[in-house]
């Protein structure tokens, strides 16, 4: 029996018996020695959207998550976005991990919340509260390509995991929708 990594990799393996896992969710199984989903021509199955819950305007030296674990360096537009580590954010993300908000990457900033994480939008962020926030995936309706977004790789880079834990630890209180 052949993983998603063997069937990649061994072409044999296409004439047994395959358990097709990570490939499934369009994840490179080993992106250290078989390079991205992208070079493997593997498109990813699911997005991550939450709504911006607030949206604050902050001086330089803004002391930002909890004990202020992070100090904004330029006066700036931070968002709050409804989502955190009971939803299966990881907590120990850095700014590496983010939002895409329109077309515009939002870095993370400060430590990820139980049921919330802020992002710095960038002083001239037109966001506001409600709009949606691709933590994953972008929106398939705009017209810029998703090059810009965030993937399940730059979430686990961030974390210092690996891209299947970071989809397959996102909490049953997080509506699907299934489409297809």
């Amino acid at each position: 029996m052949s993983n998603s990594a063997a069937a990649i990799n061994d072409v044999d393996s296409h004439f047994d018996l395959l358990r097709l896992g990570i490939a499934i969710y369009g994840l490179s199984p080993d992106f250290s020695h078989m390079g991205s989903s992208e070079k493997l021509n593997l498109k990813p199955a699911m997005s991550i959207r939450a709504r911006i819950h607030l949206v604050k305007d902050v001086p330089a030296g803004s002391q930002v998550g909890y004990g202020g674990s992070a100090i904004t360096k330029v006066d700036t537009k931070l968002g709050v976005i409804a989502m955190g580590y009971s939803d299966g954010i990881p907590r120990n993300a850095n700014s590496e991990a983010g939002v895409l908000v329109g077309n515009k990457r939002a870095p993370i900033i400060g430590r990820v919340s139980m049921d919330q994480f802020v992002v710095d939008l960038g002083r001239d962020s037109s966001a506001k509260a409600g709009d949606w926030a691709y933590i994953i995936g972008s929106n398939p309706l705009d017209s810029y390509t998703s090059a810009s977004s965030y993937t399940a790789d730059s979430w686990a880079s961030a974390s210092a995991t690996i891209n299947y834990e970071i989809v397959t630890r996102i909490a049953a209180r997080v509506k699907r929708i299934y489409q297809g």
